[in-house]
């Protein structure tokens, strides 16, 4: 496990860990001496190099002089500047002038605001200098609760982070601010966290290998979805959950006309109810409910729209199909103006995953996502009872019982149509396999974005289903 702390929570545990015995001194020697060896590898040597130790006035700083006098010892020439009262901003930058290597040992993970006098004034000088940068547990300008980004801001290639990530370390800009993460053990014991980063480990060992016994209908997943020219989204669902496990695929679309322009590959097409205009009819929620006991998990919402049939549609299927259920895209919409059939669905205990971006979520909660992603996707899991995927950088899985998982997958490569789709089509082949629903959408969201990262630039969302077996294939399963 990677957990996640929060600064307070950080807080706690180190004083523990001082209560228990262990010496704050001591603490922060090692911490020093964690950044001294980081700053070694990353100059490759010591011979011949000078370094600029920026140091505040808390433990960050403590923690830059310790690594100050350990690279002095292995032979590194090293000026320290503190940003506090007699700061001289001609001597700092005479010692820029001389840096192979930069330590930010400003601030720590509980910054809050914008920085200000000299440290805004070190930000500048570091990017003048123009050689690495390594921060002590956070680049000095982030909010380490959250990530946010409100004045200067260093941009480090290295953060040594101790004992666990923060939210810094997951979220944007924060995230992209820190470099590569080093996390190091200096024997500050966090404990079991509800909030962990996903991993390749726990990816596989939730989907372990098929069963010898399985046949097509062990693991069969019903997409609704589509409207007047929006048929390529619940398409786009249904390859991805074939391509993610399952065995058979319905494509439930509004009109005959729609559903044989939706035909054509292993998926099976089937008309719905439409209005005139093409969108899905009211009587289409019986349609679905009638036929949906044979399927093993259900998409709702991709391409849909909203006109008002659709809506009161979308509500009966929530409300009554008993099965696992995902609801994205236009589903999300529908249930922001009548949430009432999810209500239905929480009392009743019926299995929900809802995948909002950021503008769905608005809608739904009637506020933005704002700068703490924690926060807001447990305070969706809350209103709905629902396992909650909040999409974005650093996407977060929040489930009812309190689990969650931060993303490490994926980048902007998934800024473009249709890759939403995709994820819930995966999302509903793990549900259909037998996942619980937040080990699916912790799975599906990690496979999602590993089969993106493996595409890379200039990918598109019809090419995501085709990458999903071999990616798939990386996850060795224990056993």
């Amino acid at each position: 496990m990677q957990p996640v702390v929060t600064p307070e929570e950080m807080a706690g545990a180190d004083a523990a860990t001082i209560a228990a015995g262990t010496p704050q001194a001591v603490l922060m020697e090692r911490a020093g001496r964690a950044v001294a060896r980081a700053t070694l590898r990353r100059l490759g040597g010591a011979y011949g190099r000078h370094v600029v130790v920026v140091c505040g006035q808390g433990n960050n700083g403590g923690d830059g002089l310790v690594a100050a006098r350990a690279l002095r010892r292995a032979g590194v020439r090293v000026a320290v500047v503190t940003v506090a009262e007699g700061f001289d901003p001609d001597d700092a930058q005479r010692a820029f002038d001389r840096a192979d290597a930069c330590i930010d040992a400003m601030y720590g993970t509980g910054f809050r605001g914008g920085l200000e006098g000299p440290a805004a004034w070190a930000v500048e000088a570091f990017h003048r200098a123009g050689v690495p940068v390594i921060a002590v547990d956070i680049p000095s300008g982030v909010e380490g609760a959250t990530g946010a980004v409100r004045g200067p801001a260093v941009q480090a290639a290295v953060t040594v982070v101790f004992a666990a990530r923060k939210p810094a370390h997951c979220f944007e800009p924060g995230r992209s601010h820190c470099g590569t993460v080093e996390v190091v053990d200096i024997g500050i014991d966090v404990g079991p966290r509800q909030v962990n980063v996903t991993t390749s480990e726990m990816v596989a060992g939730w989907l372990g290998r098929p069963r010898a016994d399985v046949h097509k209908w062990n693991a069969a997943v019903l997409v609704v979805g589509g409207s007047a020219g929006m048929t390529g989204a619940p398409r786009l669902a249904t390859r991805a959950a074939l391509r993610a496990g399952a065995g058979m695929t319905w494509c439930y679309v509004p009109g005959a006309e729609a559903a044989a322009r939706a035909s054509g590959s292993e998926g099976i097409s089937r008309a719905l109810p439409a209005t005139p205009d093409g969108a899905l009819a009211r009587a289409a929620g019986a349609t679905v409910v009638d036929a949906v006991g044979r399927f093993g998990a259900l998409v709702v919402g991709p391409g849909l729209g909203i006109a008002d049939e659709t809506v009161a549609a979308v509500g009966e299927i929530v409300r009554r199909a008993e099965v696992p259920l995902v609801v994205d895209a236009d589903g999300l919409n529908a249930l922001a103006r009548d949430d009432a059939p999810l209500v239905a669905r929480r009392a009743a205990g019926l299995p929900t995953v809802l995948t909002p971006h950021g503008g769905e979520y608005q809608r739904l909660m009637d506020q933005a996502v704002g700068d703490d992603r924690l926060g807001a996707a447990r305070a969706l899991v809350a209103k709905t009872g629902a396992v909650v995927v909040l999409k974005g950088p650093g996407t977060v899985v929040a489930s009812p019982d309190g689990r969650v998982a931060v993303n490490p997958t994926g980048g902007p490569e998934l800024a473009t149509a249709g890759t939403g789709d995709v994820l819930s089509g995966i999302v509903a082949a793990f549900l259909a396999r037998g996942l619980g629903p937040f080990e699916a959408a912790t799975a599906a969201v990690y496979v999602h974005g590993l089969a993106a990262d493996r595409l890379g630039a200039g990918m598109l969302a019809s090419d995501l289903p085709g990458a999903l077996p071999p990616t798939l294939a990386t996850l060795d399963p224990p056993g």
